[in-house]
């Protein structure tokens, strides 16, 4: 059982911090690797930080383990939270409170292979060509950044 799932028994509906690290994948040609769960919007690969994991350790262990990359090196770009990152339920829903770190990956190994079982689709994208169903938040990060993110 995952710590989010640990904390639900205990706090039920009320709000609850959560640390999301995720990562900026840019390929050789500069491309950015963007993934998503069915019916939702694309973002850049991410998890939830576990007790006794290192944000690095977590977003390594995630980007593996949902889309088959090995992650060599990571740089931190950002570290982002407020309203805009919160989980805001209408119904009855969990409520969160994001911390996102987010870091950028140039260096890393392996093909991109969804994890089947939880139909994970990624594939990687020119930055002037992000799908139009991109999350908000992180389509304005990559506006921001487009000058870091992009590989000569």
């Amino acid at each position: 059982m995952d710590y989010c799932t640990k904390m639900r028994e205990t706090i039920g509906n009320s709000p609850l911090i959560i640390v999301r690290p995720s990562v900026a994948i840019i390929n050789k040609k500069g491309e950015i690797l963007l993934s998503r769960c069915p019916g939702a919007t694309w973002g850049i690969p991410g998890g939830i930080l576990q007790l006794n994991e290192s944000v690095e350790d977590c977003i390594k262990r995630n980007v593996q383990e949902d889309i088959g990359i090995h992650i060599n090196n990571l740089k931190l770009f950002g570290v982002y939270s407020g309203e805009e990152l919160n989980t805001k339920p209408e119904y009855g829903e969990n409520e969160y409170h994001t911390v996102a770190i987010g870091y950028l990956c140039t260096d890393f190994d392996g093909v991109v292979t969804p994890d089947e079982n939880q139909a994970i689709e990624a594939k990687f994208f020119k930055l002037d060509q992000l799908p139009e169903e991109t999350d908000p938040f992180i389509e304005k990060k990559l506006v921001e950044l487009k000058g870091q993110l992009e590989i000569g």
